[in-house]
């Protein structure tokens, strides 16, 4: 099947380049009503399903190059899904009290579910992505146990803000926190509305500065930008407490021997590498590889090694005889549908 090949930029939306979906784009309608926008890419029938969860205020548009290298790589050896969480991208807004990091894992639980309810699943997580596996591996560990053939993490970290100093010093740190806090309190109660493009377009050097290392692709900063413009406020304000306090390296340590592949830019100022050897320090099998000179963006900043991690990884699903899968266990069934 297609993979998102990027294209010029339209017109009507000058910050956004626009990327070719999947063949098969579509929903997930969950419990809760709320709809997941899916795009899927290889057969249903692959051996092995991949799943990319995008990271905060980002959709799954991040993991482009990923899916053409997987897709290039394997053939119908694997099938690629990705999805815009909850109040991202193309999807659904949520209401407040669902725009939590315990939400998203049973979002996550829920889509597996639904969409690829049978066979082995790597699961490879950005940032916030990441953030969501661990806590579907808490929310979930009999379905977790079951189904996870292999993880990908990526920027991303097990304890919450803990190691987040911004690339500052501590003393700015702690005001810079302060007033991150403060502002998603009041994001928070934006609903669904967006930032406003003028906005956007003021705050593209501080996301150029914050979320990338030392060279950054303009087609990259637009992608990043435009997606930022699709998230709602409530989940900008919305998810930074949960984000900030949750702590699953227990949960790691749990894990038993999947195959792991850790990645982490020596320049990200907001998983840095402390971030990434503690999770090595709690899943010792996994392959840790930093990144010089790059920041919080890997996907779309060092998509070679990603690749190669992300190739690895579903490279050992493959390789080992999978057990008997069998469909959910008796979880309230989400509804899927397509949609243009």
């Amino acid at each position: 099947m297609s993979d998102q090949i990027p294209t010029p930029r339209t017109p009507a939306d000058p910050l956004r380049p626009t990327l070719l979906a999947a063949r098969t784009p579509g929903s997930v309608t969950l419990s809760d009503g709320l709809r997941l926008h899916v795009t899927q890419a290889g057969p249903t029938s692959a051996p092995v399903t991949v799943l990319l969860l995008h990271g905060w205020n980002l959709d799954h548009q991040t993991w482009h190059r990923q899916v053409t290298a997987l897709t290039g790589a394997l053939g119908d050896s694997v099938r690629v899904i990705g999805y815009d969480a909850r109040g991202h991208g193309r999807s659904g807004v949520s209401a407040l009290g669902t725009a939590t990091l315990a939400r998203l894992g049973d979002d996550l639980a829920e889509l597996l579910d639904t969409i690829a309810p049978t066979g082995p699943v790597v699961l490879a997580g950005h940032s916030l992505g990441g953030m969501t596996i661990m806590e579907y591996a808490h929310r979930h560990p009999d379905d977790f146990a079951a189904r996870v053939a292999g993880l990908v993490l990526v920027a991303t970290t097990a304890e919450g803000h803990t190691h987040t100093c911004y690339g500052l010093p501590t003393r700015l740190t702690w005001l810079v926190r302060l007033a991150e806090t403060t502002g998603a309190g009041v994001l928070a109660r934006c609903g669904g509305l967006r930032t406003p493009g003028p906005v956007l377009q003021a705050l593209r050097p501080a996301i150029r500065w914050l979320l990338f290392g030392d060279d950054c692709a303009a087609e990259d900063l637009d992608l990043t930008t435009s997606a930022v413009a699709r998230a709602a406020l409530v989940s900008i304000g919305g998810l930074r407490a949960s984000v900030g306090r949750q702590h699953r390296l227990e949960t790691l340590t749990r894990l038993g021997d999947l195959p792991v592949a850790a990645l982490v830019g020596d320049r990200d100022r907001l998983t840095p590498p402390r971030c990434a050897e503690s999770i090595v320090e709690a899943l010792p099998a996994t392959e840790l590889t930093v990144c010089p000179g790059a920041g919080h963006m890997l996907p779309l900043e060092r998509p070679d090694e990603v690749n190669s991690a992300l190739l690895g990884v579903v490279r050992q699903a493959l390789a080992r005889t999978p057990a008997p899968r069998q469909p959910g266990n008796g979880r309230r069934r989400a509804h899927v549908g397509n949609h243009a």
